[in-house]
């Protein structure tokens, strides 16, 4: 088994080949070691090889996973370290290449609220029906918006293995599929059979390629989702309401209704946080706790 150096080693070795031709400013080079040890710390936690070996798609699935933790600030301060990695030392991407910008999870769960259901309703009959169903989807399984581009049969793509309870899905009805969401995760969601034949009419014979926020989708329902859904629910919500606070509303209010679900069902709260964490895709039950507010 090959053996590597100490994260904070394999990150001033990236700086010391960066300094006095790529970075001339102390600070920054400072901030990006910073940024750099961090990285690999997580690759050193993951066992996924060493710092120089990231791949743009490992970068994305890091930052994605990271923005979990942290603000836009920092997460775009590591990927500036990495994307000056790439460009002038693993030469990963070329000169007019660029990581993309992730959103960070955090910042969006911190700026949005629940939806209730009867607000829910008032904006669904505002929005096409394209539109409309992604929404009851999202709100029904907690889906990001560039999950619904994801979506597949959990037969045809089965989730990655992770620790799971047994009190997962309790008390719900539907058909399994599955999503890749954060940090390159896919996992199983549930949705209810109401939606699920509706899905299928949708179903294409072919996948097709779907780029969105500059990220490469395979996508086999002709369904909405990613920035053009969002943006169609933000505007029918203004439109009906009078203000949005985004369609991550819609996971806080999947967040809201199953951990009541759940509780009723006789589950100790601790227990149903992990549980909805787990339902939600998310990597720390400490931000599923953001969702409840």
């Amino acid at each position: 088994m090959a053996r590597f150096s100490s994260p904070a080693k394999q990150a001033a070795s990236v700086i010391k080949s960066l300094q006095g031709g790529v970075i001339k400013s102390v600070s920054t080079a400072s901030n990006y070691e910073k940024c750099l040890t961090q990285v690999a710390k997580y690759i050193q936690e993951k066992k996924l090889g060493s710092l120089r070996e990231m791949t743009p798609e490992s970068a994305r699935h890091y930052l994605e996973h990271r923005g979990q933790q942290v603000g836009l600030k920092t997460l775009d301060m590591e990927r500036q370290a990495l994307q000056r990695m790439m460009i002038h030392v693993t030469k990963q991407l070329s000169d007019t290449q660029k990581l993309p910008r992730i959103k960070s999870e955090l910042d969006e769960a911190l700026d949005s609220r629940a939806y209730p259901i009867h607000q829910v309703e008032m904006i669904l009959k505002s929005q096409q029906p394209h539109n409309a169903l992604a929404s009851e989807i999202s709100f029904a399984a907690g889906l990001r918006a560039h999950e619904l581009l994801t979506l597949q049969p959990a037969e045809k793509k089965p989730a990655h293995l992770r620790p799971k309870l047994e009190t997962k899905w309790q008390g719900l009805i539907g058909d399994r599929f599955t999503v890749t969401g954060k940090g390159g995760l896919t996992r199983e969601v549930v949705i209810p059979r109401r939606l699920t034949g509706r899905l299928e009419m949708l179903k294409l014979d072919l996948p097709i390629l779907k780029i969105d926020r500059g990220i490469y989708y395979m996508q086999h329902y002709a369904l909405a989702g990613g920035k053009n859904w969002s943006s169609s629910f933000s505007s029918a919500s203004k439109r009906v309401l009078g203000w949005s606070t985004g369609a991550h509303g819609l996971r806080h209010s999947y967040a809201q209704n199953r951990m009541d679900t759940l509780q009723k069902l006789g589950l100790a709260r601790d227990l149903a946080l992990e549980t909805v964490s787990q339902e939600m895709g998310h990597f720390r039950p400490e931000i599923t706790e953001v969702y409840l507010r």
